[in-house]
C-alpha cells in the first residue's frame, strides 16, 4: 500500500535506529529483503549487494529499469576497494580525501560483483557513506549494500524516513529513521577507469573539490537507454506535476496555482500570490543542496500548485548538481 501524501502520518515500519532496530534491519536483508537506509545524501533502499535475489527486489519494488545500475556501499574504503579489479591511484587519493562521504568512484569491477549491479557493464560504482546509522548498519551486515533512492524511479529523491514512506509504503518492511539529510543531494559519481577521470553525475561534492586534487574532469554526456551510472538519465527526480525553467522572475506568474523554488533573498518588488518555497533565503548553495528535494516535494504535494517554476542557480560549487537536477526534473 502506497499512502497519501495529504494524510501521512508515522507509520509502524518506520523506527528510530536503535541496536533492536539495526539488528532487525540486518536479519531482514540476510533473509532477501530490503530495509530503508539514511545516508548523508539521501534516504536508500538498501538491499544485499551480493545477493541477486535481493537485488532484483530493489528493481521491482522501485520499478527501475534493469539497464540503470546500482551503487555499492561499504562501511570503509578496503571494502570498497576489494570489489575492484584495477585501483588507479586518483582513485585512492580521492577515497583517502571524501570517503566517508557523499562521493561515489566507477572501477572496472571484479567477478564476484554480480551483473545485477552494473546492468552487464564492467564497472562497478563504490561509495562509503558517512551517516553513522549506515555506517552502524553496514558494520553490523559486513558485506556490501546496494542502496539507491528509496522512491519510484525517476520520482524525487527522500530526504527523511516519512518521505521514504509516502514513496513507498509496506513494500519496504523497515525504514531507519536517522532523520532529515544533512547533504541532500545524491553522490557525485566520477569514472576512474579512463587517462582522465569523468563525471558521470554532478553530486554532493562540488566538482571544483575533486579537480583540486585530480585535475580538469570531463564531463559525461546524459545517457538515454545506457547509463554508466545512477542518475545519467535525461529526465529523472521529476515531480508529477510540470516543471518549467525560466530565465528570470518575470516569467512566473502569479497567480494562486503556482509554485515558486525559489532562492536567494526575497524581493519585495516582485508581487507573488502563489506558493513559495525558497532553498535559502541567504543565498547559501549548501543549505539550497539540502532543503532542494524537500522542498520540490512539498510543492509537488501541494493541492492548490498546478505549475512549479524555478531558476537556475548559480553555475559553482554545488549550484551544478542542483542545475543538472532541475533541468532532467523538467525533462
Amino acid at each position: 500500500m502506497k499512502p497519501d501524501p495529504a494524510h501521512a502520518v508515522q507509520a509502524n515500519n518506520v523506527a528510530a535506529p536503535s541496536p533492536e532496530a539495526i539488528s532487525r534491519a540486518v536479519g531482514l536483508l540476510r533473509a532477501g529483503h530490503v530495509v530503508g537506509l539514511p545516508t548523508e545524501t539521501v534516504y536508500g533502499l538498501a538491499g544485499d549487494g551480493l545477493n541477486p535475489l535481493a537485488l532484483a527486489r530493489i528493481f521491482e519494488i522501485k520499478q527501475r529499469p534493469l539497464f540503470d545500475p546500482l551503487i555499492l556501499h561499504f562501511a570503509d574504503a578496503a571494502g570498497a576497494f576489494a570489489m575492484a579489479e584495477q585501483i588507479p591511484t586518483a582513485a585512492r587519493e580521492l577515497a583517502q580525501h571524501f570517503w566517508p562521504g557523499p562521493l561515489t568512484l566507477v572501477l572496472r569491477k571484479k567477478d564476484t560483483v554480480p551483473d545485477l549491479v552494473t546492468s552487464g557493464l564492467p564497472h562497478v560504482a563504490l561509495r562509503v557513506p558517512a551517516h553513522p546509522v549506515a555506517q552502524a548498519l553496514l558494520r553490523a551486515f559486513a558485506g556490501p549494500l546496494a542502496a539507491p533512492s528509496a522512491n519510484r524511479f525517476g520520482r524525487i529523491s527522500p530526504t527523511d524516513a516519512q518521505a521514504v514512506w509516502i514513496e513507498l509504503g509496506n513494500a519496504v518492511p523497515l525504514i531507519l529513521d536517522g532523520g532529515s539529510c544533512a547533504v541532500g543531494l545524491e553522490s557525485t559519481v566520477v569514472f576512474l577507469s579512463e587517462h582522465q577521470p569523468v563525471l558521470l553525475r554532478a553530486g554532493g561534492i562540488p566538482l571544483e573539490e575533486i579537480e583540486a586534487m585530480v585535475g580538469p574532469v570531463r564531463h559525461a554526456t546524459l545517457a538515454d537507454d545506457r547509463p554508466q551510472a545512477p542518475g545519467q538519465l535525461r529526465h529523472h527526480y521529476a515531480p508529477r506535476k510540470p516543471l518549467r525553467l525560466v530565465d528570470n522572475h518575470g516569467e512566473i506568474p502569479s497567480q494562486p496555482d503556482s509554485g515558486w523554488l525559489a532562492f536567494g533573498p526575497p524581493d519585495s518588488s516582485l508581487p507573488f500570490c502563489g506558493v513559495l518555497e525558497n532553498l535559502s533565503p541567504a543565498g547559501d548553495l549548501r543549505e539550497a543542496a539540502a532543503n532542494f528535494f524537500r522542498a520540490l516535494r512539498t510543492l509537488d504535494d501541494h493541492p492548490r500548485v498546478a505549475v512549479i517554476y524555478a531558476l537556475p542557480l548559480p553555475a559553482q560549487g554545488l549550484g551544478l548538481a542542483i542545475n543538472e537536477r532541475l533541468q532532467r526534473a523538467a525533462g
